[in-house]
């Protein structure tokens, strides 16, 4: 059995679809419906663009290679719906061949099913609302056959407003609204909403396809953003301060001056840090760097 067409459809729905590679929270090179390299089906490389013919082929291959089968090993008797919204699990999470949930589907308890799928809904130990809406998406379709696609997007009103590709809750459009202000991204006084003109201006400066279109890579990069200011906070006696690393005064540690060895181990181990997170967040220093350094900013994002 393979993914049907209102398959694919409620996938790229969860997953977006996008045609510049980009990097998702944690920094991994992105592209398509949700492919990285460790797809098997592409080797995504900074800057690459592709086209929507390709993403749909490396749609298929990857579903092919890497989904389809799993499902139907740990499924063989599902109807198409079910196939579908299994896929869907899988492909969010790899984990169909251990999932508690399919033992209960077998046996066609459907409470125990939509207990143990909704189990799935935590991120780095925490419950996301991202995860939780679409492990209920996908026990409405393997339950129901209720395609969340069918449903189409809500799009913001107000004139000027950014178009959403995903599907966003009230609560989460506010939370992203909130931090592209604290990027520094004004919505201005008589705008209520988020506004097409800062989208724009946001992909921009991050190098993405600038569209006006808040989706998965505008998302990702968004958040992304954040966790760079983050890190970049002081934390003990590390941090980041006016683009530097900042370390506490040795004179205000007890003892340190009895301890020379710490004094350097502490300058050292911020060095490190500073050196650490440059890296990890290189993609964040070209976007800032960008204006007065475009070839400093083009180098960065090449690797």
């Amino acid at each position: 059995m393979q993914t049907s067409a209102k398959g694919r459809a409620d996938l790229k729905l969860h997953e977006g679809e996008v045609l510049k590679a980009y990097r998702d929270p944690v920094g991994i090179l992105t592209i398509g419906v949700g492919l990285t390299s460790a797809s098997g089906v592409i080797k995504v490389r900074p800057g690459m663009v592709i086209t929507a013919e390709e993403s749909d082929r490396l749609l298929t291959l990857a579903l092919r290679r890497n989904y389809e089968p799993r499902v139907a090993k740990v499924m063989p008797k599902a109807k198409q719906h079910e196939f579908d919204g299994a896929v869907g699990f899988d492909f969010n999470t790899g984990a169909i061949h251990r999932a508690s949930w399919v033992k209960a589907w077998m046996l066609q308890n459907w409470v125990q099913v939509e207990a143990k799928l909704k189990l799935w809904n935590k991120g780095g130990g925490k419950v996301l609302p991202g995860l939780v809406r679409r492990r209920e998406a996908e026990y409405q379709l393997i339950r129901f056959g209720r395609y969340e696609s069918d449903k189409g997007i809500k799009q913001l009103a107000n004139p000027g407003a950014a178009k959403i590709a995903l599907p966003l809750t009230p609560e989460e459009l506010v939370n992203v609204i909130d931090g592209f202000e604290r990027l520094g991204f004004r919505l201005g006084a008589s705008e209520v909403l988020l506004s097409e003109k800062v989208v724009r201006a946001f992909q921009k400066k991050y190098d993405l396809t600038v569209d006006g279109i808040l989706g998965r890579a505008t998302l990702s990069t968004l958040q992304r953003a954040l966790d760079a200011r983050g890190k970049a906070k002081p934390t003990a006696a590390v941090g980041a301060a006016s683009g530097g690393v900042s370390v506490a005064d040795p004179a205000d540690i007890p003892g340190l001056e009895a301890m020379p060895w710490l004094t350097e181990a502490v300058f050292a181990g911020a060095a490190l840090y500073a050196l650490w997170l440059a890296w990890r967040y290189r993609d964040q220093i070209a976007a800032a760097v960008q204006s007065p350094l475009p070839r400093v900013a083009a180098f960065l994002r090449s690797f």
